[in-house]
Order: structure tokens, then sequence, then C-alpha cells
């Protein structure tokens, strides 16, 4: 992988979820190719973003839910750690329109309210809501019909609005996934280990 990366440098490698793959090291229960894994992720790194020459820099960006669990050794070489927080309600609103951009909507369907009530929702959580409202009145429209009355429905019929009270029924459903402990955790790292 750095090989590659070097040879089209400038160039971007991104580790999802960098915390499953390093962990700290030296717990009981970590298996042997887990750790040499580790040592070469890091023996890489050591030499991937070293370069003099502008046109051939190499950044390592990775992503973690458990910055806390990062092995320290990694925490060193990764030289930003920035914290994303929760969407603030225009970042709410913007993530419900690109979920809705493909679904028919109510003309009564507020987003900036919408977004209003899911203050502390992450991104994800706002998906699974949108994706929940969108399927509550083709629920509504199927419920009691058998499985062949289902498949003789027109398409058009199936295709309808997403309304507020569909949003209301979705939020109550879906809970917040990140809680108020987290988010003090995750303030607590960043004041002790983040970049300004």
């Amino acid at each position: 992988m750095s090989r590659l990366a070097r040879f089209y440098a400038p160039s971007t490698i991104f580790i999802d979820e960098i915390d499953s793959l390093c962990s700290r090291r030296g717990s009981d229960s970590e298996h042997e190719a887990s750790r040499r894994v580790k040592s070469e992720l890091l023996i890489q790194m050591e030499g991937i973003t070293s370069t003099e020459d502008p046109s051939k820099v190499v950044m390592v960006l990775a992503a973690t839910n458990f910055p806390w669990d990062i092995d320290e050794a990694l925490r060193r070489r990764l030289e930003k750690r920035i914290y994303i927080p929760l969407p603030n309600a225009s970042g709410r609103e913007a993530l419900l329109k690109i979920n809705l951009r493909e679904v028919q909507v109510s003309p009564d369907l507020d987003l900036e309210d919408i977004a209003n009530n899911l203050e502390g929702y992450s991104g994800a959580d706002i998906t699974n809501v949108c994706r929940d409202a969108s399927m509550m009145a083709m629920r509504r429209k199927i419920a009691g019909l058998t499985p062949e009355e289902i498949r003789n429905l027109p398409k058009e019929e199936l295709e309808l609005p997403v309304s507020p009270e569909d949003f209301r029924e979705a939020i109550k459903k879906i809970n917040k996934s990140v809680s108020k402990e987290d988010l003090e955790k995750y303030d607590k790292w960043m004041a002790e280990f983040g970049s300004t």
C-alpha cells in the first residue's frame, strides 16, 4: 500500500476505523498476527510521510469513533488529531436534504423544524431516521395486504410523499447513538491529545 501511495504521490491513504486495526498493544488477548500488522503499519508510516519533495507527499488520514483505543505509537505518528463534532442545526438540515434528494416529500415538510428535533443525532442516525420516515407511508399502504396484493399494487401507489408525521414517528423509534457521556469522553480526549 505505501509503495503504491509513493508511486502515485501526491496521494492520500485513508484508513477507516483505525482503532480496529491499531488498538492499544500489550493486552493478553492480543493475537500475534495483530501485533505484527501494527508493527508493520507503524514502520510504513514512519517512512511514508518523510519527504523533502512536495510533489511526493503522501498523507495518511485515519478515522475512528474510539480515539482512546488507538495505540500510543500510532497516535504520535498521526500529527493532527481533529475531532469532528455532531452536526449543528444547519449541518443536520443539509444531511436531511442529502438523504431526501431522491425521495418525494410532502409540501408541508419543514426541514428546518425536523433538523431542530434531531439535535444530538449523528450523521448515521439522521440517515436512519430519513430511511425509516421514507418507508412509513408505504408500510401504512401495505399493512394487512397479502404478498400477492402487494405485488399487484401499481408502483405509483407505493411512491407516497414523506410527511411531517412520518418523521415524528421515525424520530420516536430511532434514538441517538451518542450519549452525553460519550461527548464528554471525546472532549476530554481532545483536551489531552487533540490538535488546535
